[in-house]
């Protein structure tokens, strides 16, 4: 029996190191060869010894300072997208917990339904309505757009979280006098906090790294960092691959920050929310 428990953790902890290792590693060569020459970053074999230089940063500041304007309209987006999402989702998520009746719950199949659909699909149809209204090339319709699409999912979960409080919390409250936005406010928010961020890593995520609504619905004002390093590939006079490696790992470090960040507070509030109270 013991040598079969001590067979497990070793199947455990090998798993769980080649898990780790396929997930940064990738990671770990971008940020290295954002630090190489040109010639040495593909050098066969690698180079794990090597003079760091920041030559390719500066060669990013200088040849594509339109990156760092698209970095600056990726957290703008950003930003907007996940505050817009999440308030959105946690009133909706309320209302869907605390209401019924046959339309709500109707909606909920309808909500799950939607997802479903690539997004794709909805770029034909929006095109020329976005146009029409003149938000083409606009921060909002990004931020409307990712927003948007995070909530029906994020509708769901922030449901999930809400059932978890007992109505009786919200009995308690109305009979100290509070009306439903201050139940709401002062007690139910503080209580899917773990929901909310959970939710916000999610938008964060996918609002950061969104490319293909960014590509269709802008062209100057409001391109975002992964167009411009899509621009960095598809170069006339080539791939310079260190700048191109610079410009990635700039683009990865701050979301990968507030994962970091956000990693307690996620791992409760899935928890929290995969539990019935």
């Amino acid at each position: 029996m013991h040598a079969k428990r001590l067979a497990v953790v070793v199947f455990k902890t090998i798993a769980f190191g080649a898990v780790l290792i396929w997930s940064l590693l990738p990671i770990a060569v971008i940020i290295l060869s954002s630090f190489k020459a040109d010639r040495d970053i593909f050098a066969i074999p690698p180079k794990l010894q090597f003079v760091p230089t920041l030559a390719n940063y500066e060669a990013l500041w200088v040849k594509w300072g339109s990156f760092f304007t698209g970095l600056a309209n990726s957290f703008g987006v950003t930003a907007g997208a996940t505050v817009l999402a999440v308030a959105l989702c946690t009133i909706a998520g309320y209302a869907y917990s605390r209401f019924n009746s046959k339309a709500l719950t109707a909606s909920v199949f309808f909500l799950v339904v939607i997802r479903l659909f690539p997004p794709i699909v909805l770029t034909l149809p929006l095109f020329p309505v976005i146009n029409y209204l003149g938000l083409n090339d606009t921060h909002f319709v990004l931020i409307v757009l990712y927003a948007t699409l995070y909530v029906s999912l994020g509708t769901v979960m922030m449901r999930t979280f809400v059932d978890q409080i007992p109505r009786e919390i919200d009995e308690a409250a109305k009979v100290d006098g509070a009306n439903t936005w201050q139940l709401l406010r002062q007690v139910i928010l503080p209580l899917v906090a773990p929901g909310m961020v959970s939710l916000s890593v999610f938008v964060v995520v996918y609002a950061w790294n969104e490319y293909l609504f960014a590509f269709i619905f802008t062209t100057t004002r409001a391109r975002t960092a992964p167009l411009v390093i899509s621009e960095m590939i598809g170069a006339i006079d080539g791939v310079e691959w260190g700048v191109l490696f610079s410009a990635a790992t700039l683009q990865l470090l701050p979301v990968l920050i507030f994962v970091l960040l956000a990693q307690k507070y996620l791992i409760a509030g899935l928890t929290a929310g995969a539990t019935k109270g």
